[in-house]
């Protein structure tokens, strides 16, 4: 086991290298965004050039898109996939019916539009991200740049009347600027504490005009693999309702690690 990587770092590592047994040759992949979802890229690429596995990649920002390159992984649009076989992501946390929140790295469109596209979606995670109930992170939502001080008092407008205990919503920035998505939009993120009902929520806030997405991912996730810090991992399946234990053993000398030094 690693004597150099931080537990936390262990754990998004082998919640990843487990994701990618579930790849198989020619499948189209959808390749999520952030730093769990870089280490499944990572793992990807070492298959790639080791072992000749031969997949093609629909990336879920310009950040996964280069890092694939790097890795030899083709990449392609979503336009010349047009459907996948299989999307691996990260989450910010996740409930025990695998309903998601994402989009803190800022690609929650996109990764949204590439999970829907698929046949099946894992999702990786280390223990920290399972909650009992969703909104202790803020929930992104993404507005078009146009009037989006109206979107944002209309958004918490809205949330007056839905089942959450927090009602402030910030404009997420860069630096001085407000943060731009790579489809040139802002976000929002609302601070709600608790969302006691999801679904409710996510239909509802998609309803007000200039927002685009947000980042409630609901009945999409089918799996979760969650890395420990310990390299065990345990992987739930939502259908089968199916849950097992494994333990990943890996050495620093793999490929892998070669580019984190």
């Amino acid at each position: 086991m690693s004597d150099t990587l931080s537990p936390i770092d262990t754990a998004k590592f082998v919640a990843a290298k487990k994701a990618v047994e579930f790849v198989e040759d020619g499948m189209k992949l959808g390749l999520g965004t952030g730093s769990t979802a870089a280490w499944m890229v990572r793992c990807l690429g070492e298959l790639v050039r080791d072992e000749g596995l031969n997949i093609v990649g629909v990336p879920t920002s310009s950040r996964t898109a280069e890092l694939a390159r790097q890795q030899g992984i083709k990449v392609i649009s979503l336009d010349e996939a047009k459907w996948l076989d299989l999307t691996i992501d990260g989450t910010d946390e996740f409930d025990g019916d695998l309903n998601l929140i994402k989009g803190g790295g800022g690609a929650l469109l996109q990764e949204k539009i590439v999970a829907t596209a698929s046949d099946q979606m894992i999702v990786i995670s280390d223990v920290s991200k399972q909650v009992e109930m969703l909104g202790a992170f803020p929930l992104p939502v993404e507005v078009i740049p146009f009037g989006w001080q109206t979107t944002k008092a209309l958004i918490e407008e809205t949330l007056v009347s839905m089942d959450v205990l927090g009602q402030h919503s910030t404009l997420r920035m860069n630096g001085d600027a407000a943060y731009v998505t790579d489809e040139g939009n802002h976000i929002v993120d609302l601070h709600l504490q608790r969302i006691g009902n999801a679904r409710q929520l996510t239909l509802v806030l998609n309803q007000i005009p200039g927002v685009v997405e947000n980042g409630l991912f609901i009945d999409i996730c089918d799996k979760v693999i969650i890395g420990h810090g310990d390299g065990r991992v345990t992987t739930r399946d939502i259908l089968s309702g199916e849950e097992s234990e494994d333990q990943i053993e890996f050495a620093e000398s793999e490929n892998i690690f070669a580019d984190l030094e």
